[in-house]
C-alpha cells in the first residue's frame, strides 16, 4: 500500500464520522450502531438516507449539505476514494454525514428492520455479466427490504444504459411502483436539487453527450422476487470510474427484449 493511501487511512482514523468493522466482528455481533443510528450517532430522529459504493463521497455530501433536515451515510469498500467525501464532511462539520467502509454484501448487519428511509444508486457498476452483483437487482433488492422502511425510496443515477433498461426491467416485473422515470435527466423537465449535484465523472460523462438516467421508485416488503427475463444489449463503453473510455457519444435508447426473441 502507497504511503499516500495509508496515509489518508491514518486521517480517516481520526474521524468520529468514519466507521469500518471486522467481518468477523460483524457476523458474531453486527455492528455496535445497528438500530442505534438515531439515537446513539445523529442524535435526533430525522430519516436514514444510504449512499450505496458511494466513492468519494460527493453525493452523500452534497445531500448533507442541501437536506440538513435528513441524516446521510456514505458506504463504500474503498478507502482511499471515500476519504476525499470524509475530510469535506469534517471540514464543513456536516453533523448529518457519515460515512461507513464496508461490503454492500455486509450491509444488513449495519442497520435494522425500518431503520433506513431511502437508499441512492449513484453510478454503480452495472456488472453486465454477473446479475447478483448488480446493486438493483433482486438479489440486493431483498436485502435492502429487510432494513428499508415499507415503501421506502430507491434512487438510481447512472450513464448506463443497461444498469437503467435493467432496473427498469426489474421494476416493471415486480410491479413497483415508480415516482420519477426520466432516460436524459439534464434535458428533462424534472426540477429537484438534486441536479445540482455532479461527480466528476458525472461532468465528464455529459461533456461526451452521454445522457443521465434517474429513476425513482418505493421498495416494496415483497414475498417472492422476479427476475426479468430480457437480454438488453450491452453498454458499448466503460464508465463509471471503470477506466472511463467513451468510443463516441452515446444516446442511443437502451433496449430489453424477452430472452429467445
Amino acid at each position: 500500500m502507497g504511503k499516500n493511501k495509508l496515509k489518508k487511512f491514518a486521517e480517516m482514523a481520526t474521524y468520529d464520522h468514519v466507521f469500518e468493522a471486522d467481518f468477523s466482528d460483524l457476523k458474531e455481533d453486527g455492528f455496535p450502531l445497528k438500530g442505534k443510528w438515531h439515537q446513539e450517532y445523529f442524535k435526533n430522529d430525522h430519516p436514514i438516507v444510504l449512499e450505496l459504493g458511494c466513492g468519494k463521497g460527493e453525493y452523500t455530501v452534497g445531500l448533507g449539505e442541501l437536506f440538513p433536515e435528513k441524516n446521510f451515510i456514505g458506504i463504500d469498500i474503498k478507502g482511499a476514494r471515500m476519504h476525499r467525501g470524509a475530510t469535506d464532511a469534517h471540514e464543513k462539520e456536516l453533523t448529518n454525514v457519515a460515512f461507513v467502509r464496508t461490503r454492500i454484501e455486509f450491509i444488513i448487519s449495519f442497520f435494522a428492520a425500518d431503520e433506513v428511509d431511502e437508499i441512492w444508486l449513484t453510478f454503480p457498476d452495472p456488472q453486465m455479466k454477473k446479475v447478483r452483483k448488480r446493486l438493483s437487482s433482486t438479489h440486493f433488492m431483498q436485502m435492502y427490504a429487510r432494513f428499508l422502511k415499507p415503501n421506502g425510496i430507491i434512487h438510481l443515477k447512472t450513464d448506463s444504459n443497461f444498469m437503467y433498461t435493467y432496473t427498469r426491467e426489474m421494476v416493471l416485473a415486480n410491479q413497483l411502483p415508480v415516482i420519477v422515470d426520466e432516460l436524459d435527466l439534464y434535458n428533462s423537465e424534472y426540477q429537484d436539487k438534486i441536479l445540482s449535484i455532479q461527480t466528476y465523472y458525472e461532468s465528464k460523462w455529459i461533456n461526451h453527450g452521454l445522457s443521465i438516467k434517474y429513476l425513482k421508485f418505493n421498495l416494496l416488503p415483497l414475498k417472492e422476487w422476479i427476475e426479468p427475463d430480457v437480454e438488453i444489449d450491452f453498454d458499448e463503453y466503460h464508465s463509471a470510474g471503470r477506466g472511463v473510455k467513451i468510443k463516441e457519444s452515446i444516446q442511443t435508447q437502451p433496449q430489453a427484449r424477452k430472452k429467445g426473441n
